[in-house]
């Protein structure tokens, strides 16, 4: 028995979403004509026309706004709608938010959230390695690194970093090269040039910076650390995710490290090394 072909009609096919096609719907559902809304934007009714049926693909951010201002003021638009209309229109922000405005964006839920996972350090940073929100195992583990900030200025501006990483060398090499291709990733590169300008005082930083590598993310998970307190060395099994912020889409990561002991041989070396060193554990070679 043969089967029955169902025919679709173009009518109803399922289109990916669209500029125009969004910002139809947002002004019909506020019943709002095109002169209206052309007229609260500064362009002509023909434009709005133009824009709806596809024929302005591109459209400027100072029209987007505009757009976005009055819609919104009629009745209000969602930071996801917001958004949305921003993400087809195919603008992204022009310049790199604040520590402060990325801040404002861990809500108080996210920061009570970060107590779950203790006694392993977890914590929020932007993609430019500052530190937005942490726990306490992750400011006791990189101490310092809360006041200084930023993860390359307490890499290279704070002599704690090389007594907590067991491979200082090689971390701080990774991170720089991450940096390298977050900026390359980024739209925005007045940031960069005031962070390159700040850590080009550093030789080790120039250094790294000028061997030109660039990285995207972590071959291997683990990272080797010492507590400059009791000099016990551990692993870190470390997790990075982007948090897909409503106003800051892609700046906001979430950092957890799952701590781990050494394995036993390996550890007593290492204890054996610093032992050798006279408490001085900045010494110590992996």
């Amino acid at each position: 028995m043969s089967r029955k072909s169902t025919e679709v009609s173009p009518e109803d096919l399922l289109r990916p979403p669209t500029f125009g096609g969004l910002l139809r719907r947002f002004r019909d559902d506020r019943r709002v004509s095109r002169e209206k809304l052309a007229f609260a934007a500064g362009v002509s009714s023909s434009y709005i026309t133009h824009l709806e049926g596809g024929d302005r693909a591109h459209p400027t951010k100072v029209v987007v706004e505009a757009l976005i201002g009055y819609l919104h003021r009629v009745a209000p638009l969602s930071e996801a709608e917001r958004r949305h209309l921003f993400d087809l229109a195919g603008l992204s922000e022009a310049s790199a938010p604040t520590v402060a405005e990325l801040r404002a964006e861990i809500t108080e839920d996210m920061r009570n959230g970060l107590a779950v996972h203790e006694p392993n350090a977890a914590g929020y940073l932007d993609t430019r390695w500052n530190v937005l929100s942490c726990n306490g195992p992750y400011a006791a583990i990189f101490p310092g690194l809360v006041e200084d900030v930023n993860v390359l200025r307490w890499f290279f501006g704070n002599e704690l970093s090389r007594r907590v990483m067991v491979e200082w060398e090689r971390e701080a090499a990774l991170t720089v090269d991450w940096l390298r291709g977050l900026i390359g990733q980024s739209t925005a590169g007045d940031w960069s040039t005031e962070l390159l300008d700040e850590l080009g005082r550093y030789p080790e930083f120039r250094r790294m910076w000028a061997a030109g590598g660039t990285a995207y993310g972590r071959e291997s998970p683990q990272m080797r650390l010492r507590d400059i307190e009791t000099g016990e060395h551990f692993s870190l099994d470390v997790q990075l995710f982007r948090v897909d912020s409503g106003s800051h889409p892609g700046r906001i990561q979430f950092f957890l490290g799952i701590r781990t002991p050494y394995p036993a041989s390996q550890g007593a070396g290492l204890r054996a090394a610093v032992n050798g060193s006279r408490g001085a554990p900045s010494a110590v070679k992996p």
